[in-house]
């Protein structure tokens, strides 16, 4: 049995005795595994930034207070890599004033042209406005990503036109990469509550009501959001088929604990995207938490709270208050209500009650010490930075809560609130019958529980799905051993090369979840069954730039990728998986019961288009180049390659077919792969493909090349010039429209004559 998790490994040099201490101290803490070296925790990046323009700083200042529009940079280099040509502006509400010199920054690398770093493109930048400590959004970002789906966040030092700008926070941007990554698809209904009363209350049928508060980021959605409304406040019993309700309430636990109120419980309502997946739930994803640890103090509760009201906020805050509908309407039913106060016991527990967040925190500043110390343009002083942890700083009218001065009368407050109170089940001793059973077989799943009214198994196949819940039984028929013992099962099929679930008990009270993480983290199984061997079945042709060749069934010109069975068996693709993402190898998973025959083809059209009777893919591929990989969930690899970028209507193909090398090729869609009109030349610079197809003709060829300028002469048997074109591009479709027959052809640049050949046309 195996659970999933989530996890970051922090590890640096350290010169002095307390960092030595302090890295001791944080290494006994539950480790984390960050994604990409960008977001690195350990290592503060180095974001540069040149305007051609010396008055960059007024220009960014108009921008912002008039049309919010993008200034480009001559250039942005980050850690060393140059980028031309990006937009930059700046960004915040009430963390941005023009008279600062320090304000916070969005960069979009691909603002004029295709370019990423490291698979990034838009970059947010804060400025610590209020935060004395310069650790609060690092950290809340940090928490976060145990409980739910949440950008990475680290550090960089800003420099523009060669000044030094100074630390920001550099947290990643909510985008549709990132619903892509995380949710497998980037093209579905994608809101962002960046307004103030993003609620999801329920105004009506009409979009209109809706436009001013909520910002599309897809290009269609609105329908779906207010049938996310009108079932928040009129069907709560089906909002489980709409919404990711366990991702809700992380969300409304962490703002709570947290006393994150510039968000969803506080009186603005925003601050978080939502989006909506492939089984038509959407999910919340949390985003801008610089104000986390009461740094924001409108609950909508009228006044603003104290420090000492914060430390007290209820942990049903808004639950009888329907401008809330997502508290007030959720926290209506009972089981929710007592998964929500499972959560929050899981929260303060793993961060709060063992002080392990005041370790990371202290880990955080040692990381940024010196650079915290060079930056002119902070909006504190040194000490203040240090004190922050602890102590409450006051700047004027506005005063910092000291992060552990919060924190720990909150833990302490909430553990002695009457919902803390409460005794959950106890859960013991979960145990699948089989730790590797076979496909298409039926397993136990049993555990030891105690206290309980109910007991549930969250249970699904793949982590594309949905939990669905499953009632557990203690009555000796479920593979339970006798009848109210305290062993509670259920039957599993085995239906998945992967199980993933957890376990949920209840009584009248108080619920328990194990593991206690779920549904973010859950116990796995894995199944035995029949694999393919690596090579039985491979990527055999690959076009990603379709014009002309051949259409789906929708009568569009689509990616599409040919797969060959090099066997003399009929194949199965039953559990496999095809992406063009190594990173993310399961982006999608074959239909069951999808066969090829003995050295037999079968075409994948990526275009996500899921609906048609063929088979469609819900990705497509990009012509500047990629990777294709089919694999088994386990990680077993049956065939993976990278293709380089191509050209109209060229595919990226096997010669000899299912065996050899890739070579650039004309398409042979469905069928053995020829390089009959293919050939490759080699001149003065070097190699040249050239492809002239089909060969022979009815008259019309496309004819490509890799260079451009080429000149084309057509000669009957006599040796007469019949047709001659200079060919100002590397693909073009020619009609020569002779009489059958043989003739032949000459092509030349300006130095030579490269190729003759000849054309039989039928």
């Amino acid at each position: 049995m195996n659970m999933k998790t989530k996890s970051t490994a922090h590890t640096n040099n350290f010169t002095s005795l307390i960092t030595i201490l302090l890295l001791t101290a944080y290494c006994l803490l539950p480790t984390k595994t960050q994604a990409q070296s960008f977001y690195d925790i350990d290592t503060i990046q180095k974001i540069e930034i040149t305007f051609s323009q010396a008055n960059w700083d007024y220009i960014l200042d108009t921008s912002k207070l008039g049309s919010d529009s993008y200034t480009m940079a001559r250039w942005v280099k980050i850690n060393g890599v140059q980028f031309d040509s990006a937009g930059v502006k700046y960004k915040g509400n009430s963390s941005y004033n023009p008279n600062n010199v320090k304000n916070p920054l969005h960069i979009e690398l691909d603002y004029v042209k295709s370019q990423d770093y490291q698979g990034y493109k838009d970059i947010k930048l804060s400025n610590g406005f209020k935060d004395p400590s310069f650790v609060r959004e690092v950290l809340a970002y940090d928490i976060l990503r145990n409980y739910m789906q949440a950008s990475l966040s680290n550090y960089a030092q800003v420099y523009i036109n060669g000044q030094y700008i100074g630390l920001y926070a550099n947290t990643e941007a909510v985008t549709k990469t990132f619903v892509d990554s995380h949710f497998f698809s980037n093209t579905n209904s994608f809101f962002f509550m960046d307004n103030f009363g993003g609620s999801l209350f329920y105004k009506g049928s009409d979009s209109t009501f809706y436009y001013t508060t909520y910002t599309m980021k897809s290009d269609y959605g609105w329908a779906d959001l207010i049938n996310l409304c009108n079932t928040l406040k009129n069907n709560i019993n089906g909002i489980e088929n709409i919404l990711d309700v366990d991702r809700a309430l992380w969300m409304l636990v962490y703002d709570n604990v947290l006393v994150n109120l510039d968000s969803y419980i506080g009186q603005p309502e925003h601050n978080y995207y939502i989006y909506e997946d492939h089984n038509g739930r959407f999910n919340p994803i949390v985003w801008d938490v610089n104000e986390a640890f009461g740094n924001f103090t409108n609950a909508g509760t009228g006044s603003p709270l104290t420090i000492s009201q914060e430390q007290t906020m209820p942990p049903m805050l808004h639950s009888n208050d329907p401008p809330w509908p997502l508290v007030n309407k959720l926290l209506a039913v009972p089981m929710f209500k007592r998964m929500y106060i499972a959560h929050i016991r899981t929260i303060v527990s793993e961060n709060f009650a063992n002080s392990s967040y005041y370790t990371y925190s202290q880990y955080l500043q040692t990381i940024i010490d010196t650079a915290i110390q060079s930056d002119q343009n902070t909006f504190y002083t040194y000490l203040q930075f240090h004190d922050n942890l602890t102590t409450n700083v006051t700047s004027g009218p506005f005063t910092a809560p000291g992060i552990t001065y919060l924190m720990d009368a909150r833990s302490t407050y909430l553990n002695s609130t009457t919902e803390f109170q409460q005794v959950p089940p106890t859960i013991s001793n979960i145990q699948p019958s089989d730790t590797f059973p076979l496909i298409n077989s039926n397993i136990y799943i049993t555990a030891n529980v105690t206290n309980a009214t109910s007991v549930f198994l969250g249970l699904r196949y793949s982590v594309m799905e949905r939990f669905y819940r499953l009632i557990m039984y203690d009555d000796g028929l479920h593979g339970d051993g006798a009848a109210g013992d305290g062993t509670y099962g259920i039957s599993v099929p085995v239906t998945s090369p992967e199980i993933h679930y957890y376990i949920y008990a209840e009584n009248n009270e108080a619920g328990i979840f194990s593991p206690e993480r779920a549904e973010h983290e859950y116990y796995t199984i894995d199944a035995d069954y029949a694999t393919i061997n690596a090579g039985g079945i491979v990527i055999n042709e690959i076009m990603a730039v379709n014009n002309t060749t051949v259409q789906n069934n929708n009568g569009q010109y689509s990616d599409w990728v040919e797969i060959y069975n090099n066997t003399a068996d009929s194949v199965s693709l039953d559990y496999l998986n095809l992406s063009d993402d190594v990173t993310n190898p399961t982006r999608w998973q074959f239909p069951a019961d999808v066969i090829i025959p003995p050295y037999g083809f079968l075409i994948v059209w990526a275009d996500n288009d899921t609906s048609s009777s063929e088979l469609h893919c819900d990705f497509k591929f990009s012509g500047s180049g990629e990777h294709a990989v089919i694999s088994y969930s386990n990680g077993y690899v049956v065939d993976s390659i990278s293709f380089p970028a191509q050209s109209t209507d060229i595919t990226w193909g096997r010669y000899p077919n299912g065996t050899g090398p890739f070579v650039f090729m004309p398409p042979t869609f469905n069928a053995t792969n020829s390089l009959s009109s293919v050939e490759e030349l080699l001149d003065e610079n070097g190699i040249i493909y050239i492809y002239i197809y089909p060969n022979p003709t009815n008259g019309t060829v496309s004819l490509y090349s890799t260079v451009s300028g080429l000149q084309l002469k057509i000669f009957d048997v006599l040796g007469n010039i019949i047709f001659q074109k200079t060919l100002n591009s590397k693909h073009e479709t020619l009609n020569f429209n002779l009489p059958g027959g043989m003739y032949f052809y000459q092509l030349k640049n300006e130095q030579q004559v490269i190729k003759n050949g000849k054309i039989i046309i039928q």
